[in-house]
This record gives structure tokens, C-alpha cells and sequence, in this order.
């Protein structure tokens, strides 16, 4: 809309730019243990996130990877790339990445961290995660529903 059309005063709305980071074994989802992480697939998940973005106006990328080098190199490049949030599942990473937690500190880039299972009712050594402190918010234990939700809270967020 160009400024003559815009009325005066008027907030210009901002373009939401999200990312949507599936870390290692996330790919199998699905078929690895559906009791604890659910039947549904990754291909489904981001399909519900890119109609749910799409339908109000702000665009939305995924990004899966196995290897922890890939997803650094993604989050760093989010700057460039204008990314204004970053919606994050770590996977394994959220109990071992450094480097991966530091990619996120350097980008200044606001994240939710979300876990499909509940990392606090698991094995103690799930229950430390190397994002939270640095992250808006985590959701976990929802399974697929924490991405929505999370996701939500972006679009309605007017960071």
C-alpha cells in the first residue's frame, strides 16, 4: 500500500519472515517411537504451519537437518535473509549443541524452542536444554500442537 493510500498515522504492518528449524530425527516422525513423539509426519506438520502462515500473510520456511553443522549455518543465515522469528525444535541437540546454542546468541534472531515430548518426565539428562534461557519461550509435551501454538504466538507477536 503505498503512504498516500495508508491512512495517516496507520502502523505499517511488517512482513512476518519465520523459520521453521527441525533438528536431528526429526525427519522420521511418524515412524520413530510414536508414543512418545506421535503419528504425524514432518511433512504434515509443516503443511498445517505454511497454511496457517499463509492465511494471514506472513511467510514461512522449513529447514530439517541431521547434522548440526547445517542447521548452524541456516540460523546464521537468517540475518541475511531477514528472518524475524525462528520457531526451533533441537532435538538432540538441546542437551549436547553449544556451537548450535551460540549460532543463536550471535543472531540476536527471537526463537520459541519447541519439544514434542515433555523433556522434564524423561531421562535426566533430556532435562537440561542449552536454548531455553535464550529462547521467548519453550513449549513441550503437546506433541505437534506445541509448533502451532507456537507459532501462533508469532503471529500475533508485533515484534
Amino acid at each position: 500500500m503505498s503512504k498516500l493510500k495508508r491512512a495517516a498515522g496507520a502502523p505499517r504492518r511488517r512482513l512476518k519472515n519465520i523459520l521453521v528449524l527441525h533438528g536431528p530425527n526429526l525427519n522420521l516422525l511418524g515412524a520413530r517411537e510414536p508414543r512418545i513423539y506421535g503419528k504425524e509426519t514432518i511433512q504434515s506438520i509443516n503443511e498445517r504451519l505454511s497454511r496457517m502462515a499463509g492465511s494471514e500473510g506472513a511467510s514461512l520456511q522449513v529447514f530439517q537437518s541431521n547434522h548440526e553443522g547445517a542447521l548452524i549455518e541456516r540460523v546464521q543465515g537468517g540475518k541475511q535473509q531477514r528472518i524475524s522469528w525462528i520457531i526451533v525444535n533441537p532435538g538432540g541437540l538441546t542437551h549436547t549443541s553449544v556451537a548450535l546454542r551460540d549460532a543463536f546468541a550471535a543472531v540476536k534472531i527471537p526463537f520459541i524452542e519447541v519439544h514434542l515430548s515433555n523433556i522434564y518426565s524423561r531421562e535426566p539428562f533430556r532435562r537440561h536444554s542449552y536454548f531455553s534461557d535464550l529462547a521467548v519461550g519453550t513449549i513441550c509435551g503437546l506433541g505437534s500442537r506445541g509448533y502451532d501454538l507456537a507459532l501462533q504466538f508469532v503471529l500475533q507477536e508485533s515484534r
